[in-house]
C-alpha cells in the first residue's frame, strides 16, 4: 500500500500578524499533487491541523477543501487531533467526513464507521484504530494515538498513574487491536526524547516531563509523527515528517518535505522526503549600516526576512522607511548599535548633558526621539534625585 505521511499543518499561523493562509492553501494544493503522482493510497495527518483552538471560519474552510482534494474520492484519508487542536472541533464533522473516506480520531473514544472510498476500503475500526484494504488484498494497520487532552491525562479511574504509564496503556490498548500482525502503522502526536525543536512549537511538554521514551514506542513497521517541526527520524522508520511551512526564524534554511512509503507484509520500502516549493522562504540577514541592508534586500523577494542591522548610530525614522520600502517581507528588524563607535559611546559621553544622554538612549532602544514631555519627567526625576 503506498503511503504519504505529513503533520503540523498550523492552518491559520501567521507571521508577524501577517496572514498566510493562501500560501497554505498552495502546498496543500501541491500535496493533492503529489498523492497523484506518487499514486497515495493512505494518507496520514499526525496533529496539528490548525494552529489554534478556535481557528477563523476562513481557516476551517481551507482544512474542508483541502483535504477533500486530498482524498479526492479514491483515497483514505486518517488524522489525528494534535496539542493546538481542539480535539472536539476537529471531529465534529466526521458523520460527514467518514462518507469520503476521511477518518479523524480525537479523544471522545468514537469508533469511526466503515466506508470505502475508490480502491481502498476500511476494513475494521475501534476506538484508537481503523484496518485499510486495498484491491489487491494488501491490509495495513492504523494504530491512531492523538495528543492526550486534559480530560484524558486526568482520567479518575487511573489517577495515580503516572504519564509514562497512561502513554504504556494507551498504546497496549491500540496494539492489541492488531491480532491478525497486518502491517502497521503507529500515528502519533507525541515528543519523543531526543528530537529536536524548533521556537514555533510550543514550549508546553517539550522540556522532559511528557517526553516520551524511543523504546516506549509500539512495535510498527512505521512510526508516522506530529508535534516536532523539524522532520527528523529515529531508527530509520520512527519518523517526523515535520511541518509543512517554515514557521519560525530559527528554520530558516531548513527544508519541508512529507514522507511517501510502501508498506506490505515485508515491511517499509522505498521510503522517501518529497520536499514541498510552494511555501515562502525565511530568511536571516546581517548587514553594516541601513544603506547596504536596503541593497541587500531588494535581492530577496517573496520571503519573510529578519534583518540584524549592524549600526554605529540609531536608525532614524526615514531609514526605518525605507528598510520597509526595500522589501516589504521584512517582518523583524534587530538594530545593534556598535556603542564603541557611536556617539553614545563613553568618550562622547562626557561630553553630552543628561538629557542629550536619555535622548540618545532612547534613540538606541526606541529608534526615536522622546517627546519634549517625556524628556522634562527624565530631567525633573533627575534634579528629584540630586536633591534627595
Amino acid at each position: 500500500m503506498r503511503i504519504l505521511h505529513t503533520s503540523d499543518w498550523h492552518i491559520g499561523k501567521r507571521i508577524a500578524g501577517r496572514e498566510r493562509l493562501e500560501e497554505q492553501r498552495a502546498i496543500l494544493s501541491e500535496i493533492a499533487d503529489l498523492c497523484e503522482s506518487e499514486r497515495i493510497e493512505l494518507v496520514l495527518i499526525a496533529g496539528d491541523v490548525f494552529d489554534t483552538f478556535l481557528p477563523s471560519a476562513e481557516a476551517e474552510d481551507l482544512f474542508y477543501a483541502a483535504v477533500k482534494k486530498i482524498a479526492a474520492g479514491k483515497r483514505a484519508v486518517v488524522a489525528i487531533s494534535g496539542n493546538h487542536d481542539d480535539n472536539v472541533r476537529l471531529t465534529a464533522a466526521t458523520t460527514l467526513s467518514e462518507e469520503q473516506g476521511i477518518y479523524i480520531f480525537g479523544n471522545s473514544g468514537r469508533v469511526p464507521r466503515l466506508s470505502a472510498a475508490g480502491s481502498i476500503r476500511a476494513a475494521d475500526a475501534g476506538k484508537s484504530h481503523i484496518l485499510f484494504e486495498n484491491e489487491r488484498g494488501e491490509r495495513t494497520f492504523v494504530h491512531a494515538l492523538p495528543y492526550p487532552n486534559e480530560a484524558r491525562l486526568k482520567e479518575t479511574k487511573n489517577a495515580d498513574e503516572s504519564y509514562f504509564d497512561k502513554m504504556r496503556r494507551w498504546m497496549g490498548e491500540g496494539e492489541r487491536c492488531n491480532a491478525q500482525g497486518d502491517p502497521s502503522v503507529f500515528l502519533a502526536h507525541i515528543f519523543v526524547a531526543g528530537g529536536k525543536v524548533s521556537d514555533s512549537e510550543r514550549e508546553i511538554d517539550l522540556g522532559g516531563a511528557r517526553a516520551v521514551p524511543l523504546g516506549l514506542l509500539p512495535r510498527c513497521d512505521y512510526a508516522a509523527l506530529g508535534h516536532l517541526h523539524r522532520r527528523q527520524s529515529f531508527a530509520d522508520n520512527v519518523c517526523y515528517s515535520g511541518s509543512i511551512a517554515q514557521y519560525a526564524f530559527d528554520e530558516a534554511g531548513l527544508e519541508k518535505s512529507v514522507n511517501v512509503f510502501c508498506l506490505d507484509r515485508g515491511g517499509v520500502h522505498d521510503l522517501r522526503r518529497i520536499p514541498l516549493r510552494a511555501g515562502k522562504q525565511l530568511v536571516r540577514l546581517q548587514a553594516d549600516g541601513a544603506e547596504l541592508a536596503e541593497e541587500l534586500l531588494r535581492r530577496y523577494e517573496n520571503c519573510y526576512i529578519e534583518l540584524t542591522l549592524r549600526l554605529r548610530e540609531p536608525l532614524t525614522s526615514a531609514q526605518v522607511r525605507g528598510l520597509k520600502e526595500a522589501n516589504g517581507g521584512l517582518v523583524s528588524l534587530i538594530p545593534q548599535v556598535d556603542e564603541g563607535l557611536s556617539s553614545f559611546a563613553a568618550a562622547g559621553r562626557k561630553q553630552l548633558s543628561a538629557g542629550e544622554l536619555f535622548s540618545e538612549f532612547y534613540k538606541s532602544r526606541f529608534q526615536s526621539e522622546p517627546s519634549q514631555e517625556l524628556k522634562q519627567l527624565f530631567l525633573s526625576a533627575m534634579e528629584e534625585a540630586h536633591e534627595a
